[in-house]
Parts: structure tokens; C-alpha cells; sequence
């Protein structure tokens, strides 16, 4: 019963391909209604960005279709412009129409018809060229928009840590992802509001031209234009510019969204890897900047200018559609108060004043100024997206904290199956606007194929040491050398791409879990051999292979299913919707916090993986890597790493004392410095700190 009941209520809902976004409606169910500088500096502004206003056109004239559409999408923007004037020469007629009726006292009906005519034409063809503007405009704004997203995507990626969190950097990087945010693009808006520029300007001098023309034999025609044109200027210079925000496209019934383009949402998840803080110190360590860049174009090129969002694709869908006759009609129907008014004119001719037609007919004209083409918004929200446009350009010269090496590391490919020697020389470091040091004059070495374990509490300096390592920050005294050779020296992604490393502040990529593991080592991220086995080296792989989409299943799916915006508590059932599109309550998967810790292990482990094509990295690094595994998994991470000893130099910081020190070549006690250092027996025999710790942390077990 159950069963047939769903399916009869599945009748009820209907589906739509739109791009790559499968749309769902339940018919007969409708939604709850909503409630709901100076002048001076602007053209200073103006000025002072207008270059990079001239190069981002450059580039955009590169693009074909932009090439084609771009004029075509001017020209249709002009002719609409010319419409209201055509209008308000209608306007005059019908004024000139009523001063022949109060003089003679006769109508000339060819005039009525012509000017009835004319306006209903006017308003038909400026329905019919907006309608050609939206055809034009959709396909090039999303051009525009994937030219830019790729540019903007490429200049990110390169940014480091240290670079990243800068707040005047952040700041800069806000105003260029704000608009991307808001399902726009600020290319495309400049673009947009430069034609609405020229279209305005070209819309008041016209209406301005008749206006003289219509107005010109009355005594007063002339000084009431000067007049009207002066007071709007003057009304629109003390008006403050309004907020504006632009909505999705909403539909009046039930609805939702969804999309399963692997690309599209591939392409919002390496977004979100490049833009988010807490992966920066991943994507530079794991040197991948220059892998997710590929991939996200080798993604963009397969989906194409579909890969739009839902609202973009939508409006492109029903803007396909050639306007109604019932929207026609409409605008036809805005034009009977004017046909309304000359039939009065008509019958009752002596009631009419001329003078106060003029008047109307001059504010109604500048008052349409204000309102459509002297918005403060526009002219304001213009300044500011020219001035983001430089910072799009900026962007790429932004310069990186780190400061890249010369040298290539290492001389010999071959050398790293061997491991890498790692010395620190009176090493301190201070995070910045930090007044404490987190290391103070730290000085040891470990040998290649060395396990070292560094131990000691919160804030010791363990993380710390392995940020050094791989340069995500560089030491604020002292020297740190990569088998006897200075680490600034070295090229800094031969160097990241010759360690694999798993921080404690771990996150995972929004992206799906083979690609999560893959990443690990860019060089194997396609080959599934590979990740099947790090996986297993992670003990990640049974619980993975039991998850209903396997390897594919994403953690965060970062591109959500698209519901209407309803405030909470509006009562409207989904399911109907949800069943027929197989959309999930949930885009977030239920992964314990060991579960997603073993993955993270697997990613790092793909870094120990040779192929014949493939030589490996030389070090492992992991920080607090068993935090929340249970003891057999801990127990199998151990074993691995042991496997590992005399082929890769591994070094793994801890507070927990485990079996892995008793094997350890080398253990550094940390606090600041290095404390004690030695092997697990050496440093038991000296009874030290590190003793007396083993034993309070052995004391329950005995």
C-alpha cells in the first residue's frame, strides 16, 4: 500500500532537464507567500582604472563568441534605447493634437490612429528587442564568466599560507570572489553596465532632441526642459545610491533542484580546495596548485558553458522560449491611459490645457531619468566594479611570503627512494602578530631513512617543526637544511613534491573520497591501482568499498541540491520531489571522525607509492595522525610505518607514547626546544622527562 501510495504521488511531479541541472515540480501544490564619495573621486576612480578596464575588453575580444555576440549585443541595446524617445515624439503628437482642438475645435482622426499605432508598436518592439537582449546576453555572460573564473582560479591557487591569510590580501580577494558569490561575474557586470552607459547616454540626448523639437514653438517649451533636466540632476545628486540585490529565478509551486554533472560539481569543489583557508596549508605543502589548476580546466573545457549555477541556467532555459502573446498584450494594455486620454481629448477638447500637458509631459520624462538611467546604484556600483576590476588584474602580483628557490631538488630523481636528511640549526620561529615563539634555538638532524618521533605536550613546537620542513612558513632565525643543502634554496615544488605530509589540522577536499586519497600524489591521482592500495595502507579501504557509492562517495558534496528560498517553518512537504529526483536530505556524509582520520592517513600514504613512471617522495610527515583511531587501527598505522623504515625518512609527531618509539631511530622531546633527544632505551636510561612521561602514560597499563 505504501509503495502504491508513493507512486501515485510521484504523478504529481514533473521533470526538466535544464543544462546540467534536473529541475523537479509537483503540479497543484503552490508555496506559502514571502513578506518581504563625491562626484570627484568617482571620476578619479574612473580615471585612475580605466586601464585595466581597457585590458579586460582586450582579452574579452579574444574569446569567439564574444567576438560575435558582443556587437550584436550593443546594437540591440541602442535601438531599445532610441524606443523611449520615439515614444515621446508619439507624445508631442498627441500634444500638438489637443492645442489643434482647443484652436480649431475639430480632430483629425488620421493623427489619433497614427499616434495609437505608434505607441502600441513602440511597446511591442521594445518587448521584442529586450527579449533579444537576454537571448544575447545569457550566452555571453557566461563565456565572459568561465574566461574569468579560470583566470581568477590560476592567480589563487598560487598564493601560500602566510600570503593567504594576510588580511589585506583577503581583502582583496573578497572583492573579486564577491560577485562570484552572488552568481554574477564582475567582468561581465562592467561589460554590462558600460552598454547600459552608452545606451543611456544615447536614451537622454534623443529624448532631450525631441523634446526641444516638440516644445520649441511654445513660448515656455524650451525653458521647461532646461528646467526639468536641472532639477533631476539636482534630485539625482542628493539621492544616496540604494541597495540592490539581484534573486534567483522562483517559480510559484513546489520545486527542487539538483545536479549530477560529475565536472560541474568537481569544478565547485576544487573552487572551494582553492578559496578556503583551512586547505591552504594542504595545497601548498602537497604542491598541488598546479594539478587542481589543470584539473579545473580540463573539467571546465568537458562541461562547457553549461557549468553555470542553477539560476543562471534557468533563466538561460526560459528566456528560450519566444515571448507569449499574453505578455505582449500586456505591455500593449500599459498603453491605454494614453488612448484613454486622447479619446477625452477628443470629446471634451476644451478642458485641456496645453501648457499643463507640457509640464507633465517634461517631468514624466526626467522623472523616468531617476529612475531608470540615472540610478545613483549604477552609477556608484559602476566606480566600484571598475575599481574590482584592477584587483582581478592584481590579483597575479600579489607576492608570495615564501620566497621561492633557484635549485632543483633533487639532482638525482633516484635518490629519494633512499629517504632525505632533514638538520635544523639554532632554528626559532614566531607565528605572525604572535608574541611568544613557538621554537626557540632548536638544533638536531635526522639521517636519510631515519623514523624519528617527536613527542611532548600542546604548543611544544612538534606541528611547528613540520611546517618548517615543508615551508609553509620559513624559520625566523637560524637555518634548515635538506641533505646538507639550504631549504631556501631549493626550488620550493621539488621540494613539496618530495614530502608527503599529514597535518593535524587536517581537512578533506571537497571532492569525492578517490580524489581525496588520489591527491596524496598527483602523479598517481588517476590511477585507481594505487589508491585502492594507500587506502588499504590507511585502513581506510573496507569501510570505503561498503559505503553505497564506494570510492565516489563525497564527504561534503560541495555543490548543494537547490530548494525555494523559504524562511524556516513554512511547512512544505519535499518529498514528493526528493523521491522522483533520488535527492538526499543530506549532502554530508555520516563518517565518524576515525573514519575521516584514516583517510586522511591514505592520502599521505599515496605519497610512498612508486610506479615505473613515478619515483615516489623521499619523506613522510605526520602530526598527531593517530588522535582518533581506536587501538587496532593505530596498532595497523604503526606497522606500516615500520614497513617503511630504511626507505623513506619518516617523521611523526605525537603526545601519545606508543609502541612506534620503542622502534624509532631517533625521538625528540620537545618544549620550545629540543628537551632530550635520543633512542627510546637512551632516553629511558637517563630518567629524564621523557621517562618520567612513558611511565605515567605506561602507569595503567602495568
Amino acid at each position: 500500500m505504501a509503495t502504491g501510495s508513493r507512486q501515485l504521488d510521484l504523478r504529481t511531479v514533473t521533470h526538466t532537464r535544464i543544462g546540467i541541472w534536473d529541475l523537479y515540480e509537483e503540479r497543484g501544490k503552490e508555496l506559502p507567500r514571502r513578506s518581504d564619495s563625491s562626484i570627484l573621486e568617482a571620476l578619479v576612480q574612473i580615471r585612475d582604472n580605466t586601464p585595466y578596464v581597457i585590458r579586460m575588453f582586450k582579452e574579452i575580444f579574444n574569446i569567439r563568441q564574444v567576438r560575435r555576440l558582443l556587437p550584436a549585443f550593443l546594437i540591440v541595446r541602442v535601438l531599445d534605447s532610441l524606443i523611449p524617445a520615439v515614444c515621446l515624439w508619439y507624445d508631442g503628437q498627441l500634444l500638438q493634437l489637443v492645442e489643434a482642438v482647443m484652436e480649431r475645435r475639430t480632430v483629425d482622426t488620421t493623427v489619433v490612429i497614427h499616434v495609437a499605432v505608434g505607441r502600441v508598436t513602440c511597446a511591442v518592439a521594445s518587448r521584442l528587442l529586450r527579449h533579444v537582449q537576454r537571448r544575447i546576453e545569457i550566452p555571453l555572460r557566461m563565456s565572459i564568466k568561465q574566461f574569468y573564473a579560470k583566470h581568477i582560479f590560476h592567480s589563487m591557487a598560487r598564493i601560500d599560507l602566510p600570503t593567504f591569510t594576510d588580511s589585506a590580501v583577503l581583502k582583496q580577494l573578497n572583492s573579486v570572489t564577491l560577485f562570484r558569490d552572488m552568481g554574477m561575474d564582475l567582468a561581465w557586470k562592467v561589460a554590462a553596465e558600460l552598454a547600459n552607459l552608452a545606451a543611456t547616454t544615447t536614451s537622454i540626448f534623443s529624448q532631450l532632441f525631441v523634446l526641444f523639437t516638440v516644445l520649441r514653438k511654445q513660448q515656455d517649451g524650451p525653458l521647461l526642459v532646461i528646467l526639468g533636466f536641472s532639477q533631476s540632476l539636482f534630485r539625482w545628486y542628493r539621492t544616496a545610491p540604494p541597495l540592490s540585490a539581484d534573486g534567483l529565478y522562483s517559480m510559484s509551486g513546489v520545486w527542487a533542484a539538483t545536479t549530477t554533472n560529475d565536472d560541474y560539481i568537481r569544478m565547485q569543489g576544487l573552487k572551494i580546495l582553492n578559496q578556503v583557508s583551512s586547505h591552504r596549508k594542504e595545497l601548498v605543502a602537497g604542491n598541488l596548485g598546479e594539478y587542481i589548476t589543470s584539473q579545473f580546466h580540463e573539467s571546465a573545457q568537458r562541461v562547457g558553458d553549461d557549468a553555470g549555477d542553477f539560476r543562471e541556467v534557468c533563466e538561460a532555459y526560459f528566456m528560450k522560449k519566444f515571448p507569449s502573446i499574453t505578455s505582449i498584450l500586456r505591455e500593449t494594455l500599459d498603453e491605454l491611459p494614453q488612448i484613454a486620454f486622447m479619446l477625452r481629448a477628443v470629446r471634451r477638447p476644451t478642458t485641456i490645457s496645453s501648457s499643463f500637458m507640457s509640464l507633465v509631459l517634461v517631468e514624466h520624462t526626467f522623472n523616468s531619468f531617476i529612475s531608470t538611467h540615472l540610478s545613483p546604484y549604477r552609477i556608484f556600483g559602476l566606480v566600484r566594479m571598475i575599481t574590482d576590476v584592477r584587483n582581478i588584474y592584481e590579483l597575479k602580483n600579489v607576492q608570495n611570503k615564501v620566497v621561492d628557490g633557484t635549485e632543483q631538488f633533487p639532482e638525482n630523481q633516484q635518490s629519494l627512494s633512499n629517504g632525505i636528511s632533514v638538520e635544523f640549526r639554532n632554528v626559532s620561529f614566531q607565528y605572525p602578530d604572535e608574541e611568544r615563539y613557538a621554537l626557540r634555538n632548536v638544533s638536531f638532524r635526522i639521517e636519510a631513512s631515519q623514523l624519528c618521533v617527536i613527542v611532548g605536550g600542546n604548543g611544544s613546537g612538534k606541528s611547528t617543526i613540520l611546517n618548517l620542513i615543508s615551508r609553509i612558513y620559513d624559520p625566523t632565525e637560524g637555518t634548515i637544511l635538506i641533505d646538507n643543502r639550504d631549504i631556501k634554496t631549493l626550488k620550493l615544488a621539488d621540494l613539496r613534491a618530495a614530502m608527503s605530509i599529514l597535518f593535524q589540522d587536517y581537512t578533506h577536499f571537497p571532492l569525492s573520497i578517490r580524489e581525496n586519497i588520489g591527491l596524496g600524489n598527483p602523479g598517481l591521482a588517476q590511477d585507481d591501482d594505487n589508491i585502492r592500495e594507500a587506502a588499504s595502507m590507511g585502513g581506510s579501504r573496507n569501510f570505503i568499498e561498503e559505503l553505497p557509492d564506494g570510492f565516489d562517495t563525497y564527504i561534503d558534496r560541495p555543490v548543494d541540491d537547490r530548494y525555494p528560498d523559504l524562511s524556516e517553518g513554512s511547512g512544505v512537504d519535499y518529498s514528493n520531489v526528493r523521491n522522483m529526483g533520488g535527492l538526499r536530505t543530506s549532502t554530508v556524509s555520516d563518517l565518524s571522525g576515525g573514519q575521516k582520520q584514516r583517510l586522511a592517513v591514505s592520502r599521505t600514504f599515496m605519497g610512498s607509492l612508486v610506479t615505473d613512471t613515478d619515483s615516489s617522495v623521499g619523506m613522510l610527515l605526520f602530526d598527531e595522525p593517530s588522535a582518533s583511531l581506536d587501538p587496532t587501527a593505530e596498532n595497523e598505522l604503526f606497522e606500516n610505518l615500520r614497513k617503511l623504515k630504511g626507505t623513506k625518512t619518516v617523521i611523526f609527531s605525537t603526545h601519545r607514547f606508543g609502541n612506534l618509539t620503542r622502534h624509532a631511530d631517533l625521538i625528540l622531546y620537545m618544549d620550545q626546544s629540543v628537551q632530550e633527544q635520543g633512542t627510546h632505551d637512551e632516553l629511558m636510561r637517563k630518567e629524564g622527562e621523557y621517562a618520567h612521561i612513558w611511565n605515567l602514560q605506561a602507569k595503567p597499563f602495568l
